[in-house]
């Protein structure tokens, strides 16, 4: 056969293809070719072969049937052809080929030739892609290896020993011995791979932390001498000598400094003389320093050099780079929990990084503006902040005006201040924030009672400029359902009133139902709101009539309101005014989870389980007018129905009531809605109200609304029960209660027989 082509042949001849398809022709000629040689197990251009296939396999193509061939290479006397079998070895093997495994032998026979170069092949090759079980039969000659007075083998035998402790950790404490002179060692490049190694095997092993500790005066040494010594054309980087080395050094010590004073302590200089005495000008000055910030942060550094850090910090935020700007206000995020103070010296500096065009560095710079507002400089930073999502882009939006609405709920001055801010935030980015951000709101404004007036006159106006902001829009319903009086009787203190009559209100309201910018959460709140106006408005015929409208729209959820609305209107209007008052000031309640209560055996005790469909949950930008729908249901349900509430459970200030409705179209389903209320003057937390019937009954608890029964009756707990009676018998239960009042657990039984007899019949 003739000889094969030159791998630089090979090179020239590809780079000469004009498309993809002529070079994947090219690959495929030569690879037919090598495949050939293969066959004939010719020795005289293996080498050769294997060099052209590692460069096809670089261009990313196949190359995983010269595998062997490599194998062969490596067997050979030749160091041309080991060269090149290793090298194949490292870039086609791995732990999950059998093969490797067949490399072992040669490896070992390697890590003990005459030649120091053979055996940096073989330590290369081993620390590259040595799998578990080879490391454990090799690292008696790698531990060997490093304790050689060879410079050039033992830095190679230590970073193999890195690769040794990785794969197999509890061989760590065999390379122990070998480490006591290895920082006496005056080659950097075997100071270098050494403290590497000190780093792994401090990372991986408490022990080995504690046992090298005692080094930290002989790195204070190596540190000190590098940064005092003179040029060294060798080692120096931009002026520095041995950036890299430094580097290495800095982060072993961060690891042996921390949570250690007397290591920490003996340190404390020379970081002190890092940071002061190291150029900043070039890149590679800066990495050492930003090292050393690290360092000293982690470290139980005294306060001075603490400060000293952050202010390096905080000229890197001065600097050019985008790089070094956004490492330091990651830094500084960090740290500005232990070190707030120190960190609110630049805070002009991060404000202005708002501004920066990286959109990484906009969202470090307002993460770490969030983290250093307080009590002290909210207006000023609310503004900055305010002005950011006036001019930011969409992505940032979300998260911004989530942070303003927990710095303003945090440290707000007054309440008007509050609700202007919050106000803002809805009208310029109403349509990023998020879900719980409505009812959040109306419960600032419930509980701002001298704030009613301004408030509802702030966001009618609002209302006329702009409805496309939906969660303004909803806020804004609201408010004047509930504060409408307030609106057309001019009584706003805090601003000049506005002049506006009872139909101009109502007409915003229609607008609102009728407009397409409306979503359906919207249309629920205005009908809601215009309804509520019967109560504060004189126009009550044309109330009468929009709601009318509304009960066969084909929206389901505003059909149902405007029906029970207009039973209100028609059957029960004497209970209208109760119905629609104000609502009191209102509390935060968390859900709980969902539970089932159900029968085993015909036992009647109850039991808790999770259901096998949860409840559908309500979103919370609607829970304000679910919660008025549900006191409105609460009465109307006993009336429709015909079957009286009853009340089940009356003790130690807390009230259980029952009201029943028919489950269509299975009557002999009666569906039972619990309200538990509570007249003391301390919350009930963790409510768990369980029930258990005979085993003639089938009963399903449902999911409850709430866990914290509020105090002073400012609100019920609401729950469920469905009870499948199909032999009509009287109904009797048993109920569990349990909850915690005042910090001490309560539980108590009760027998429930006094059912109303259209409840089971």
């Amino acid at each position: 056969m003739p000889a094969p082509i030159r791998l630089r042949e090979l090179i020239r001849t590809i780079r000469t293809a004009r498309t993809q398809a002529e070079e994947r022709e090219m690959i495929q000629k030569e690879c037919a070719a090598i495949r050939s040689s293969f066959r004939e197990e010719d020795n005289t251009y293996r080498c050769r072969n294997v060099a052209k296939l590692l460069y096809m396999h670089m261009l990313g193509y196949p190359a995983h049937f010269g595998q062997l061939e490599c194998l062969k290479l490596i067997a050979s006397q030749k160091f041309t052809d080991k060269r090149i079998g290793y090298l194949g070895a490292m870039l086609l093997l791995d732990e999950r080929q059998d093969v490797h495994l067949l490399m072992t032998n040669c490896i070992k026979n390697d890590l003990n030739h005459s030649t120091q170069y053979v055996q940096g092949l073989a330590l290369c090759t081993l620390g590259c892609m040595g799998s578990s079980e080879m490391c454990r039969d090799l690292a008696g000659e790698v531990e060997k290896l490093l304790k050689t007075s060879n410079s050039y083998l033992r830095k190679k035998a230590a970073l193999c020993a890195v690769h040794v402790i990785r794969k197999v950790p509890e061989l760590m404490e065999m390379f122990l011995p070998a480490t006591k002179n290895l920082l006496s060692e005056k080659n950097h490049g075997v100071l270098h791979t050494s403290v590497v190694l000190l780093t792994e095997m401090c990372e991986r092993s408490p022990d080995m932390l504690a046992h090298f500790r005692k080094l930290v005066p002989q790195l204070v040494r190596i540190l000190k001498n590098l940064i005092m010594s003179g040029y060294s054309p060798e080692h120096d980087v931009s002026g520095i000598s041995d950036p890299f080395l430094q580097v290495r050094i800095l982060r072993l010590l961060r690891i042996l400094g921390k949570s250690d004073d007397d290591s920490s302590e003996a340190m404390n200089d020379i970081l002190a003389q890092v940071a002061t005495n190291t150029e900043t000008s070039k890149n590679v000055g800066n990495a050492i320093l930003y090292e050393t910030v690290l360092t000293i942060m982690d470290i139980k550094s005294e306060s001075g050099l603490r400060v000293l850090a952050i202010n390096i910090l905080g000229r890197f935020l001065l600097n050019n780079d985008k790089n070094i700007r956004y490492v330091a206000l990651t830094s500084l995020l960090k740290t500005v929990q232990t070190d707030h103070n120190a960190v609110q010296r630049h805070r002009s500096t991060i404000v202005d990084c708002l501004k920066d065009l990286d959109v990484s560095i906009k969202r470090r710079a307002m993460e770490l503006s969030f983290a250093l507002v307080n009590g002290n400089n909210i207006r000023g930073m609310m503004k900055e902040l305010l002005y950011f999502l006036d001019s930011c882009d969409p992505e940032f939006k979300a998260d911004c005006a989530s942070g303003v609405f927990l710095a303003a709920e945090k440290y707000a001055p007054s309440k008007r201040w509050h609700i202007d801010t919050i106000m803002r935030v809805l009208t310029t980015a109403g349509s990023y924030v998020r879900d719980d951000s409505v009812p959040n709101l109306i419960q600032l404004i419930t509980n701002s009672v001298e704030m009613h007036a301004y408030t509802v006159q702030r966001l009618y106006k609002a209302l006329l400029d702009d409805i496309s902001q939906q969660p303004l829009v909803q806020v804004a319903s609201w408010c004047i359902g509930e504060y409408g009086d307030l609106l057309v009787s001019g009584q706003c203190e805090e601003e000049e009133p506005i002049q506006v009559t009872e139909d101009e209100v109502l007409d915003v309201l229609e607008g609102l139902l009728v407009s397409n910018l409306s979503t359906p959460v919207t249309r629920g709140y205005s009908l809601t709101a215009i309804m509520k106006l019967s109560t504060r408005f004189s126009s009550v015929n044309r109330i009468k009539k929009v709601v009318s409208i509304y009960g066969s729209s084909i929206d389901v959820e505003l059909q149902q309101r405007a029906v029970e609305y207009n039973a209100l209107f028609k059957k029960y209007d004497h209970m209208r005014p109760a119905l629609l008052e104000r609502m009191p000031i209102m509390e935060k309640t968390a859900t709980n989870g969902p539970t089932e209560i159900v029968q085993t055996n015909g036992e009647t005790e109850p039991s808790v389980v999770e259901p096998k469909h949860p409840p559908p949950v309500t979103q919370p930008a609607n829970q304000m007018m679910h919660t008025m729908k549900c006191h409105i249901s609460k009465y109307l349900w006993s009336f429709c129905t015909g079957i009286p509430p009853m009340i089940a459970y009356n003790k130690n200030g807390l009230k259980i009531d029952f009201t029943f409705e028919r489950a269509n179209p299975n009557p002999n389903i009666a569906v039972i809605t619990i309200h538990a209320s509570n007249t003391t003057e301390a919350d009930m937390t963790d409510f768990v109200f369980q029930a258990a019937v005979p085993k003639t009954f089938q009963l399903q608890l449902l999911s409850p609304s709430s866990n914290v029964v509020p105090a002073l009756n400012q609100g019920t707990v609401t729950q469920v029960i469905r009870v499948l009676n199909p032999q009509k018998q009287q109904l009797r239960m048993r109920i569990k209660l349990t909850y915690t009042h005042k910090g001490s657990p309560v539980q108590d039984l009760a027998e429930v027989n006094n059912f109303p007899p259209q409840s089971w019949q």
